[in-house]
């Protein structure tokens, strides 16, 4: 893959790379070269199915990591033919296949309807509950490329739609208890403005330049602290949805390590330059691990 074809951060050594044109233009209009993207949808998935207590779940996890995957990939491509314009004008977008008129807009919505095609197989799998809620999120996702026009955060739209899934694989499995349910998903809204606040840190210079509005941009030079806030906020709403499904102090001890390396992030974190801010905010592929784990033991305790 050449340096004149990909994003800059782009992982490199992935299958996209591998790939013959122009094929590799629609692995990279779907970000298949950056796993991250998916591997943030997915966790939240496991999180409501292993919080509900209902063991591991695995043929429900692997469609939902298909569905993630796909539809994780949908919505690139949709943000990428909706922001075409605006990708030409910031330095680490003008070379994704939009905006760099490798692959036409046309082409790009047939790719799309594909992708979600795929997302729609993914959807008959599961029960009518979760198939409704599912549904519920569609709109929110064809708005969200619009919010960074409208408002000075629109990394809080992008976590009410990137963790749709805790609520997805809660409704899978069970359909009570839905304070439970409400507070990981809000803790989880919490935890991604935070790491896309970090994540926006690359683009500031050239979306103060071009309009676009971002978190990072409205806390300036109180990022470390904003950040910061969120994580705290995000600890606080799953604890409490720990509490609320298993009144046991003991069950908070398993959010510590989720706590201390969200705590290395913010720590850590240069607010200036792209490759730090790139990093902490790739580290949370890590993070929801560790939060998957923390569901599974507090929701299969005793079971």
């Amino acid at each position: 893959m050449s340096a004149e074809t990909i994003t800059p951060d782009s992982q490199h050594k992935s299958l996209a790379e591998r790939l013959p044109q122009p094929f590799r233009d629609y692995a990279l209009l779907g970000r298949f070269d950056r796993p991250i993207g998916w591997w943030l949808l997915f966790w939240p998935c496991v999180w409501g199915a292993w919080l509900t207590g209902a063991g591991l779940q695995w043929q429900l996890l692997a469609w939902l990591l298909l569905g993630a995957i796909a539809m994780r990939a949908a919505g690139c491509v949709y943000n990428d033919i909706v922001d075409a314009d605006l990708d030409k004008q910031v330095e680490r977008t003008a070379l994704r296949p939009i905006a760099s008129g490798r692959v036409s807009k046309r082409a790009a919505w047939v790719w799309l309807i594909s992708l979600c095609l795929v997302g729609l197989v993914v959807l008959l799998q599961l029960r009518l509950e979760a198939q409704l809620v599912a549904l519920g999120s569609l709109v929110m996702v064809a708005a969200y490329p619009f919010m960074k026009r409208i408002t000075w955060w629109p990394q809080a739209w992008l976590g009410l739609v990137f963790n749709w899934g805790a609520l997805v694989g809660w409704m899978a499995l069970r359909d009570d208890n839905l304070a439970v349910m409400f507070a990981l998903y809000a803790g989880a809204a919490c935890w991604t403005i935070g790491y896309d606040t970090i994540y926006a840190l690359q683009d500031r210079e050239d979306d103060a330049l071009v309009g676009i509005k971002s978190s990072a941009l409205r806390m300036g030079g109180r990022v470390k602290s904003g950040v910061a806030a969120f994580y705290i906020a995000a600890l606080g709403l799953w604890a409490l949805a720990f509490w609320l499904l298993r009144s046991d102090w003991i069950a908070l001890l398993a959010l510590i390590p989720l706590a201390l390396h969200l705590f290395w992030q913010v720590a850590t974190l240069e607010t200036s330059g792209a490759d730090n801010p790139l990093d902490r905010f790739r580290s949370n592929r890590f993070a929801g691990a560790l939060m998957a784990t923390a569901c599974f033991i507090v929701g299969n305790a005793g079971a």
